[in-house]
Parts: structure tokens; sequence; C-alpha cells
């Protein structure tokens, strides 16, 4: 028949996913409560409803979960991509990535000296896991720098700055890899275009990661500028959030096609919005707040403040809980508790640890450079001082990073099912230090940021960072006020 028949849900079915929903919201509090990180809660839940240990949902509510959590891991990327400072971006691109670069080839070295030299595995099964464990979580990363502290938006410092962009280059690094993995397969059916699939994936990112910046700066931009913005201002909300609905398709289906990472597209889609409205003061999107935008004649809300007034909520109470369940539904909980797999996961735990945490040492050593180079002075600082004052942010950074989450998850069960090469004992060993890593990496944020967050935020080099355009704004403004020429 063409139509779905409406039928009355069972009270049992009703009674299940309210308190699935109901426990979600109780576990985030508990863990925001007890350990300052409110998505390990909801991962427990994930894991109690699942298939990993109840069973409670239906195969069928897991999946139909798992691909709401999918779009809301796409959300939480994608207002990473609005929000962060574009102007930092660019000047600490080179940092990010040496940060990346580091955090990609660490993990992978130590797996290898672990599982191939230490423990017997083959080489091909050190590289899955190890590709797995290369991975950073870029949802759970957003998450964690945003609730981790209600004052201060760690989006806009510099070190924020430089954690979510070396993020990326692991996620995209870690997606890339990931093609290599789908081919083993290949390698034992016979020979393949394995260039053009391993490089496809490469070949796309960096077009995307190019061609974005350039489109938006000398084509969209000024089009936007010219033609668009007055249109914005008239309709505020219901053209923001139509762009943005547009924008945010049109850059996962390019990332999907072409064979990049959809999680890369919605950040750049994020990233190209935030960069078409005009800064000058006059500008219908240069705002102080969203009731301004709403009221104020030819003024416009930002696509932020849209993307909060239309989004925010189901994504804070619907779509954000059910990516982190969803995690919890990926684990295997049971297969994990034996005597081998923990003793030989935790040993690979604190290894995977460690080879994201040095990713934090860029920034005493980029300190000391800077100070190397600097003029002679009398306040200059000692290279002791530097190292005392660059603890703390070189700690977020790397802490940040240790979260593995779904990416890694995704990898290392590719790695089982789609290749004859990862065994099921080595599998279970990168579990162990997946899902370890990605409960102690949010703990420690949280408790690093709780105690020295606010000196992270002040930090001269690391903090806050002024923009030059709110700079320039307000000389434009001070002209005005004395009747000068605006230049």
């Amino acid at each position: 028949m063409p139509y779905l028949p409406y039928h009355e849900p069972q009270i049992i079915d009703v009674l299940i996913l309210i308190s699935f929903f109901f426990f979600l919201a109780v576990a985030e509090w508990l863990g925001n409560k007890i350990i300052r990180a409110g998505l390990i809660g909801q991962i427990l839940v994930g894991i109690i409803y699942g298939a990993p240990l109840g069973s409670i949902l239906t195969l069928g509510w897991q999946e139909s979960f798992l691909a709401l959590g999918y779009i809301g891991l796409l959300f939480i990327i994608f207002e990473g991509g609005l929000t962060i400072r574009l102007d930092l971006l660019r000047q600490n691109l080179f940092l990010s990535v040496i940060a990346a670069l580091l955090g990609i080839l660490t993990p992978i070295a130590l797996s290898f000296a672990l599982l191939y030299a230490g423990f017997g595995h083959t080489p091909l099964e050190a590289f899955i896991v190890g590709t797995a464990l290369c991975s950073t979580s870029l949802g759970t990363t957003f998450v964690v720098i945003n609730s981790a502290s209600k004052e201060t938006d760690f989006s806009q410092t510099r070190i924020g700055t430089v954690l979510i962009s070396a993020a990326v280059f692991d996620d995209v690094c870690g997606l890339v890899l990931v093609s290599v993995i789908h081919q083993l397969r290949g390698i034992a059916d016979g020979p393949g275009d394995l260039g053009w699939i391993i490089g496809r994936p490469i070949l796309a990112s960096g077009l995307l990661a190019v061609l974005t910046p350039v489109i938006a700066k000398l084509v969209a931009g000024p089009l936007f500028r010219r033609h668009g913005e007055g249109l914005m201002a008239r309709f505020k909300h219901v053209s923001n959030i139509l762009l943005m609905v547009l924008v945010l398709c049109a850059f996962l289906a390019i990332s999907a096609y072409a064979g990049a990472s959809m999680l890369f597209g919605a950040f750049l889609a994020g990233t190209f919005l935030s960069s078409l409205p005009s800064q000058v003061h006059k500008g219908p999107f240069v705002v102080t707040s969203k009731q301004e935008g709403e009221d104020t004649p030819g003024k416009t809300p930002t696509f932020i403040h849209s993307f909060e007034h239309y989004i925010g909520s189901a994504q804070q109470y619907v779509l954000q809980p059910l990516f982190f369940a969803s995690i919890g539904f990926a684990i295997p909980f049971l297969d994990l508790w034996t005597g081998e797999m923990i003793w030989k996961g935790l040993v690979l735990t604190v290894l995977m640890v460690f080879s994201k945490l040095i990713v934090g040492i860029v920034v005493p050593i980029w300190d000391i450079i800077h100070l190397k180079f600097q003029k002679p002075s009398s306040e200059k600082a000692t290279i002791r001082q530097v190292m005392a004052a660059g603890w703390a942010p070189a700690t977020l950074l790397g802490m940040a990073m240790v979260a593995r989450g779904e990416i890694g998850l995704l990898i290392i069960q590719i790695g089982l099912n789609e290749t004859p090469y990862l065994t099921k004992e080595a599998f279970l060993i990168g579990v162990w230090a997946i899902v370890l890593n990605t409960i102690i990496g949010p703990v420690s944020v949280g408790v690093l940021l709780k105690r020295v967050g606010t000196r992270i935020a002040n930090d001269k080099e690391w903090g806050i960072q002024i923009k030059r355009q709110e700079t320039d704004v307000e000389s434009v403004v001070t002209m005005q006020q004395r009747g000068g020429p605006l230049t």
C-alpha cells in the first residue's frame, strides 16, 4: 500500500523512549557536576540502552538515532566553523599544521612500537589501530571547549583556534587514511588503482581547503556584500537560515561526491558563511546583540544568532545527546572484559594519551622561538618565565586532542569488518584505548579549565586576542564623532 498506516505506539515503546531521553539529560547533568564532562554520561546511557549491554532500544531505533546523532555531529562542526576566528586561523595556520602532524605521526609510531614490536601483531594491524588512534573527535573537541566554561568562549582564544584547526586537520588525515584501509582488502584480492583511490580524498580535501577561502574572498564575498546584505537585512532570520541550509547542503554534497569528509565540508561551510558579511560598522551584520539585529532597521542578526534561534535548542537537547549516545551504541562493552584485553588496552591507552599530550609541546617551542627573535628590551621575558606561563595553554592543547570518539571507532570497525587483516584481539585493544581516551580527554580538560581557564583566556599570547577589525570600527566611529573624513 502506498502509505504508512498510523498505529498508536505501544505503551512500552513510549515509556522506553521517554526514559531514554530523560536519562540522557540526567546523565549529562551529573557528568557536568561530577567530572565536568556531561558527554561521558550520555555515552554510558548509550551503552546501557543499546546493543552493547541492555538492548533496551530496538535495532531500528538505534539506527535511527545513529543517523540523527550524525546530523547533530555535522551541526556541532558547522557551528564551530561559524564561530571560529578566521583572522587567528590564518595567523596560526603553520602552527596548527605542525601540531596536527605531530598528533598524527606520534600515535601511529607508538602503535607500531607496542603492537608490532611489543605484542607481536602484524604491521598492518598496527597501522589500522594507529590510524584509528591518530584521529581527534571533532564533535567532542567543540563540545568540550564550549561547555567547559560559561564565562569564556575558548573558541575565540588563540590556543582554541590552534586546537580546532589542528583537530580538523587530524580528522581529514584520519579519514583519508580510512580510504587506505578500505582498499586493504583489494591488496589481498589483486592489484588495483590504489594511487587514485588513496590520492582522491587527499586531492579533494586539499582543493576544498584552498578554493573555499579564495572563492569567498574574491567572488562570493563581494557579491554578497554588494547585492545580498540588503535582502538579508530585510528578512533577517528567515533569509539567514535559508542561506545557511543551502550552503551547508552544497558543501556536504560536494565533499561526499568528491571523496572528502562530510565533516570537513560542514566546517568549511561554516567558515565560508562567516567570511561573507561586511565588517564595516554600518554593515547589516555588525551588531552587538541578537536583539539589535532583530529590532534595528537595516540590521540583521548574524548567522550564529540565526543558528541558535532555529537549531540551537534541538541540537543541545536532542541531536547532540543522540550523537554521544550513538558512540555508546558502537562500543563492544562485554567483549572488553578479559584480563589480557584489559591490561593490554590500559598500556595502549597510556601511550595514546601521551601521543596527543605531546602535541602541546608546540606551545613552549613556539614561545621560545618568538622570544629568540624578539628585540632586546628591559621587559623581555626569560625562557623560564615563558615556560612557566605557557604550561596551561600547552596542556589544554594536548589534553583536548586526546578524545578519539566517533572517528576512532569508525576507523577501527572498518578495519575489522571490511579487511581480513585486523584480528579481534587487536580490535579490542584498540577499542579500549579509544574509549578510555574519549573519557580521559574531556574530564581532564574540564578540570583544567575549572582551575586555570581564566588564566588561559587572559594570557597575552594564547588567550583572547583583540580583533583588528574591531579596532578599525572603533577608529571609524571616532572619526565620525569628530566630524573627520572616513577612510
